[in-house]
């Protein structure tokens, strides 16, 4: 099921009628000196969203003019897929249209919104995991205005999950040790985490008293998400599987299990 938001229905609750999104990316409007310096979503970090908690995040815009930046008229929006009727698909807003504003000099103000994503709502498809667009709005104090249509990118990505089981423990030295393990990623479909399959993990070790894992080998997940593979037992350490994460999935590695050689 696709939940999508229409222009009309929430141009009409923001009372912000220069705030238009147009059904496809056309070229920044503006008028006068007006400028948009830096669009920063998230403090810069991936938005990783799982199967029932709200997520929430900031975006930041930062914009300049001669006269200063009028408060309360600076507004983003973040979007997936514009449609060709006009709607949109995975829309979200500022839970609060005023944001908080702080004046950098005369010139330059930097507005903080608020923003939720709910993946009960605005994530009904697992299509909308991957690359999000940022349209930003800002008027300044002598009535010059910007309506920038791509201000700024961030990725919505599934929440992922990695564990991992070596056994048997305690193991004698050199003997084959097998080590279990399943990827799995939030499904914004049937809100449960299933396998992600095919999918190359790195089987690394941390010997007893050092600081660094070592790759041992790379395993891919079955049908099922699933991983196992055998490897020799040559000291005590930590094993562990780690995934470097694709478009819509964010990097994980699991949890250390430590082995015990005698």
């Amino acid at each position: 099921m696709h939940h999508r938001t229409t222009v009309a229905g929430f141009a009409g609750a923001l009372a912000l009628s220069a705030l238009t999104i147009p059904a496809v990316a056309q070229a920044d409007d503006f008028s006068g000196d007006i400028k948009i310096t830096k669009v920063v979503v998230n403090g810069g970090k991936d938005i990783v969203v799982g199967t029932t908690d709200v997520k929430t995040f900031t975006i930041a815009v930062t914009a300049t003019d001669d006269s200063g930046i009028e408060v309360g008229r600076t507004f983003p929006v973040m979007w997936h897929t514009p449609l060709p009727n006009g709607d949109y698909y995975g829309l979200v807003m500022p839970d609060n249209i005023a944001g908080k504003c702080v004046r950098q000099s005369f010139t330059t103000t930097t507005c903080t919104y608020t923003l939720k994503i709910n993946p009960r709502i605005q994530l009904q498809d697992n299509i909308t995991a991957g690359t999000w667009t940022v349209r930003a709005h800002v008027l300044a104090n002598d009535g010059d205005y910007i309506t920038k249509d791509s201000a700024a990118k961030a990725k919505v990505l599934r929440n992922s999950r990695l564990w991992v089981n070596a056994s048997p423990e305690p193991v004698k030295k050199n003997k084959t040790i097998t080590v279990a393990g399943a990827l799995t990623r939030a499904n914004w479909e049937t809100y449960k985490y299933g396998g992600y399959t095919k999918q190359p993990v790195k089987l690394q070790f941390k010997k007893k008293g050092t600081s660094t894992y070592k790759t041992l080998k790379t395993v891919t997940t079955d049908s099922k998400g699933n991983l196992r593979t055998t490897t020799k037992a040559t000291a005590d350490g930590y094993f562990r599987y780690s995934f470097a994460g694709t478009s819509t999935t964010p990097a994980v590695a699991s949890a250390a299990d430590y082995v015990d050689v005698k």
